[in-house]
């Protein structure tokens, strides 16, 4: 299915895997490049030399285009842009706005640049500065998200600009590709859908605890970092909703000390990278501190298997996947299904 995601990008079919934390390691953004897809490794919570050693895992497993996602707020962003482009990686992602100096180095380089947005005026202040597409999450989406549905939101920036557009949030299947096509759309990307295969690392024990959740148990939270995150209801996420200021930044500073013995950071910089997140936010220090380290409690789960430590970020469509597919069957499957819709569509008329 040739659309303008699969021109600009090079893979064959439009179906993206999102670079989730701790998941979207080389394996699983090889399996999904291998598939035909666009693979996106998460960069956010690896070293310098980890990235470059992970860019080069990936292309020693596939010859197939792939990309990889940044932090536009790293303090570090342009130092991970100047390997993207030494590594010959296809597709440049990011989380946030990038500016519009790290957008021109790297279509300057001839990486194709897709910033993710969740408002219509960020679309078109990225596509003013340069992006090539840009990636919508709507309120369904796991992670940090926002409050409108992908069904208003994607029609919105679709009308907006004019460059492809790639939707997120609710998506798991073939029909919802074509109806995310109909809407304008050039393709569609997936993080829980990708979570949930055979190629993900995460633990078994984890992706069962996402198996059996239903819809009603993957809610938005404020709890952790003081921003709206989606993601699995567990014993932490409510122990967090019943804490009080107090045994909040305990609780922050215990974990916080973890992650910096696990990633190096140096208290000053995280701080620094929690108060990135606080600018225009009323958050109290507990929150900064959790800011800040989120990616460990993203670790504990994805890595570690301990549910009862760490948050599970999840989309909506958790609630509806009961299965642990390989990649390769995800998207012979999904574009299986959008084929059948697409033809009893027309036979319909």
């Amino acid at each position: 299915m040739e659309t303008a995601l699969t021109r600009l990008t090079g893979v064959r079919h439009p179906l993206v895997q999102t670079g989730m934390g701790w998941v979207a390691g080389p394996r699983l953004v090889s399996a999904t490049a291998n598939a035909g897809a666009l693979g996106i490794l998460a960069s956010a919570t690896m070293t310098l030399d980890r990235l470059r050693a992970s860019v080069r895992e990936v292309r020693a497993r596939t010859d197939a285009p792939f990309g990889v996602n940044l932090r536009a707020d790293a303090a570090d962003a342009g130092d991970r842009v100047r390997i993207l482009i030494e590594e010959g990686v296809r597709v440049a992602s990011f989380a946030l706005a990038p500016s519009r100096e790290l957008i021109g180095e790297l279509k300057e380089a001839g990486v194709v640049v897709m910033p993710t947005v969740g408002a219509r005026r960020h679309a078109e202040k990225v596509a003013a500065w340069g992006a090539d597409a840009v990636l919508v999450q709507g309120a369904e989406g796991g992670g940090h998200t926002g409050e409108v549905a992908t069904t208003v939101l994607l029609p919105q920036v679709v009308d907006a600009v004019d460059l492809p557009v790639v939707a997120a949030g609710g998506f798991f299947d073939g029909r919802g590709l074509v109806a995310a096509l109909a809407y304008g759309a050039a393709g569609v990307a997936m993080g829980t859908r990708f979570l949930l295969t055979s190629d993900s690392t995460v633990p078994e024990a984890v992706k069962a605890r996402y198996l059996a959740a239903t819809v009603r148990d993957v809610t938005v939270t404020r709890a952790v970092d003081g921003l709206p995150h989606r993601m699995l209801r567990t014993e932490l996420v409510e122990a967090l909703e019943r804490s009080g200021r107090v045994r909040g930044a305990l609780q922050a500073v215990r974990r916080a000390a973890g992650y910096r013995k696990l990633s190096g950071t140096s208290w000053r910089r995280m701080l620094q990278d929690g108060l990135a997140l606080r600018h225009g936010k009323d958050l109290a220090w507990s929150q900064v501190l959790l800011a800040a380290n989120t990616p460990m409690l993203l670790k504990a789960s994805m890595v570690d298997g301990r549910t009862d430590l760490g948050v599970m970020a999840s989309g909506q469509v958790a609630g509806v996947i009961d299965d642990l597919p390989s990649c390769a069957e995800v998207v012979e499957r999904i574009m299986r299904e959008a084929e059948d819709t697409r033809r009893r569509l027309t036979a319909s008329r």
